[in-house]
């Protein structure tokens, strides 16, 4: 296959999977030989095996960072700290891409980006909702869910102090009644004591804004 004939094939997608491309191809291997050649000449960027972005010069289509998290590992959805980002809980920038997964955890870091993976027993895989943006699906926990993943996966020691240091902030973004059903459907006291901490945090800091 030529290049110009692959940029036909592949030019409006986002985010290319050689998996699908070559479904039905009775010899496939000449195009996996053509693939990793165009990789190694940058015209392609390979995410993790088998999933490739075009080089920036050829891409057509901007790939949703949300929507890539939710392509490279199958069912995952974005969470944590970069899920507090998107729903712009915390004023930084997060560097990587966390997601929860009930497969087994990972991380890809390419060109694209880190891409890491934190597994999550099936039970606990709840709290989501999918967006889409310019066509490209991506699945994103909800504010309430990102706060108690954070709790449950990374087991901070959830204070008022650690919640200053997290600097949340637009509070009225968080259902303090989800907040607490969720914290329930854990199962866990600990997880359904850091959402009545969360709870309680911000209900003070809503008071102390209208003192202002």
């Amino acid at each position: 296959m030529r290049w110009e004939e692959f940029i036909r094939l592949v030019g409006n997608l986002p985010v290319i999977d050689a998996e699908i491309l070559l479904a039905g191809v009775s010899d496939s291997r000449p195009v996996k030989v053509q693939i990793s050649r165009w990789h190694k000449t940058g015209k392609l960027i390979q995410v993790k095996k088998g999933i490739y972005l075009l080089g920036a010069s050829y891409r057509k289509v901007d790939v949703y960072g949300p929507h890539l998290a939710s392509v490279l590992k199958k069912p995952s959805y974005l969470s944590l700290e970069k899920a507090l980002e998107y729903h712009g809980l915390i004023p930084e920038a997060v560097p990587v891409w966390t997601s929860v997964t009930t497969k087994r955890p990972g991380k890809f870091v390419s060109e694209a980006g880190i891409f890491d993976y934190r597994h999550l027993k099936n039970s606990l895989f709840w709290g989501y909702g999918s967006v889409t943006v310019n066509k490209q699906t991506a699945f994103i926990a909800s504010p309430e869910k990102a706060l108690l993943d954070l709790s449950y996966l990374k087991a901070p020691k959830v204070s008022f102090e650690y919640l200053e240091e997290l600097r949340l902030q637009n509070f009225e973004r968080i259902n303090l009644d989800k907040l607490l059903q969720h914290g329930k459907r854990f199962d866990k006291p600990n997880i359904l004591r850091t959402a009545e901490m969360i709870k309680e945090f911000i209900n003070i800091r809503k008071k102390e804004e209208k003192t202002l």
